[in-house]
């Protein structure tokens, strides 16, 4: 007897386990919400950071390069989870970059079609997607190895977070440099720009006040 309770506890507590573990579709979700903010790839994995420091002085075209970053990784991801059974172990890097690139290219001659004085002012990066290292690392740890929601979530946080870096880190620029914000006067009349935020050395020092914040924040919710 004793026997038999203990073993109808032990399957209802394994039901129970069963019951609690969360389905793939929340595990999605889970993974999506995490790429906005704690695996966001530029502040917290430091990928991309070739557009992320050259393309954010002001916020159009940093939202431009999000965009168009953001539906190259959501295909990309898409079409990888389709083929992730035909993909062998020696031409899966070779398959990523043949994948994204067919993307890169549909993004790109969309913006030279329809926003072409954006075009000529994102210059070559667009094209640069290509060899986006937060774009190949995706393709790599999730949608070669996910089903098709999961690898499209993934796509979606990645880019919606790379895009919510680029935008916060232009924002910064071009209020301080250009007293703007998307070209609209935000700062008053008696405000100085900061020359230093439309160079270079701009992206560079802001984006290093950004991250020492994100991991004193960090490293404060840790404790």
């Amino acid at each position: 007897m004793d026997l038999l309770e203990h073993s109808l506890d032990e399957g209802s507590g394994g039901a129970a386990v069963a019951s609690a573990a969360p389905s793939p579709a929340h595990q999605a979700w889970i993974g999506f919400v995490k790429n906005l903010w704690e695996e966001n790839p530029v502040f917290r994995s430091l990928l991309g950071m070739c557009p992320t420091l050259a393309v954010t002085a002001a916020c159009k075209p940093a939202l431009t390069m999000g965009l168009a970053a953001t539906f190259v990784v959501v295909c990309s991801n898409v079409l990888v989870s389709l083929i992730r059974k035909g993909l062998t172990p020696h031409l899966r890097i070779l398959m990523f970059t043949l994948t994204i690139s067919v993307f890169v290219t549909i993004a790109d001659l969309f913006l030279k079609a329809f926003v072409p004085d954006m075009s000529e002012v994102l210059g070559p990066f667009v094209p640069l997607i290509i060899v986006n290292c937060m774009i190949i690392a995706r393709a790599e740890a999730c949608a070669s190895k996910s089903a098709l929601f999961p690898a499209f979530m993934d796509g979606l946080g990645t880019g919606i977070g790379f895009t919510l870096a680029l935008v916060t880190l232009a924002t910064i620029r071009e209020i301080l440099g250009n007293g703007t914000w998307f070209d609209v006067r935000v700062m008053p009349d008696w405000w100085v720009n900061w020359t230093i935020m439309k160079l270079p050395a701009g992206a560079f020092i802001t984006l290093g006040f950004m991250l020492a914040v994100i991991i004193h924040l960090h490293s404060r919710r840790k404790k």
